[in-house]
């Protein structure tokens, strides 16, 4: 897959603070890539330097193979080929549809190309209308229609559904996934939703205080984080102790397989509250003491004899009482090892 964005060694300060700190990462052509951390991690810094709307202080910005930031080169947003949908939209409010949509394309064809992208959009016919004649998913749907009409190699996305209703959220967000996606372009999608990062994209990059921590698909984040603050951000995890044994680790609760990497080292063992099973027992070492019913499935804590508290993910199906004394077994073939607290 050829690269349409690539960044090396990027860092960004405003005054005294590090906004983004030697990034490094890369979209293929086609892909679509979530930049996913807290906020103020660096997120949508690092979308304006590839937008151009900011310079690093260091580090290369290349677009479709061409220098755009770096080693003294600096090419001006509108020449990136690069369109960006704010998450306020920022449309003309005293220009029609047609006139947000046809801003920024050549004027030989952009009737054509107007109707083009208002027809990829669903918004054919709404060409005489204004901004605040529309809903807040029609504005989006303008904002990207805009953004698609130069005809970009890459879209950015600054967190395009922070403001819609979160009952309308999961079907818009798709929908707009679909429409990028027969656009055939590169996304790059600013968010702090796990699960929008992960039902959405192709690849994750998850950032940090301004650096890059990991990149990789929603799977490996999840199931292979590169360090313990990966780990908690990507979903709830509980740690428990072990130690190593060649290519086995010894927890509390069972022996897993893992990489060869020491012999009797102490560590600490990800399990993910889903691989954790409940399995009621009168002479049980756990004991149930909180259990949260979500529909589909069941969050219980689980209290541990020595006051440790592990967190376990089982079907509705599957029912076990407050208060109840349970045998814990994580099922499956492999855990995550860290080093030792």
């Amino acid at each position: 897959m050829s690269e349409t964005i690539r960044l090396t060694g990027v860092s960004k300060s405003f005054g005294q603070v590090p906004a983004v700190r030697d990034a490094s990462l890369t979209a293929g052509r086609g892909e679509f890539v979530a930049l996913l951390g807290p906020s103020g991690c660096g997120k949508t810094t690092l979308l304006r330097l590839i937008a151009g709307l900011e310079a690093p202080d260091t580090g290369e910005i290349e677009v479709e193979g061409s220098l755009v930031a770096g080693r003294r080169a600096w090419v001006p947003p509108e020449r990136r080929n690069v369109g960006i949908v704010f998450q306020d939209y920022a449309l003309f409010p005293h220009r029609t549809v047609a006139q947000n949509v046809g801003y920024g394309v050549e004027r030989s064809g952009r009737a054509r190309r107007v109707a083009a992208v208002l027809g990829l959009v669903g918004l054919a016919g709404y060409e005489q209308r204004y901004p605040h004649e529309l809903s807040g998913g029609q504005q989006q749907r303008v904002a990207l229609a805009r953004a698609l009409g130069p005809e970009p190699g890459t879209i950015l996305l600054d967190e395009p559904w922070s403001n819609i209703d979160p009952l309308l959220r999961q079907a818009m967000r798709e929908e707009l996934a679909e429409i990028l996606r027969r656009a055939g372009v590169t996304v790059l999608l600013v968010t702090h939703d796990r699960e929008e990062a992960f039902s959405l994209s192709d690849r994750i990059a998850l950032m940090h205080d301004g650096a890059v921590v990991q990149a990789g698909s929603a799977e490996d984040v999840y199931l292979r984080p590169a360090d313990r603050w990966t780990a908690e951000f990507a979903g709830a995890a509980n740690f428990v102790p072990g130690r190593l044994a060649g290519d086995r680790v010894d927890t509390p609760i069972g022996s897993f397989a893992v990489t060869p990497n020491g012999h009797g080292e102490a560590v600490e063992v990800l399990i993910r509250p889903e691989r954790l099973e409940l399995l009621p027992d009168a002479q049980g070492s756990g004991e149930v003491v909180d259990r949260q019913f979500r529909g589909h499935d069941v969050f219980y804590r689980v209290r541990l004899g020595d006051g440790t508290t592990l967190v376990s993910q089982r079907p509705s199906t599957e029912i076990v009482r407050l208060g109840e004394r349970v045998l814990l077994r994580a099922h499956g073939d492999e855990v995550t090892v860290f080093g030792a607290p």
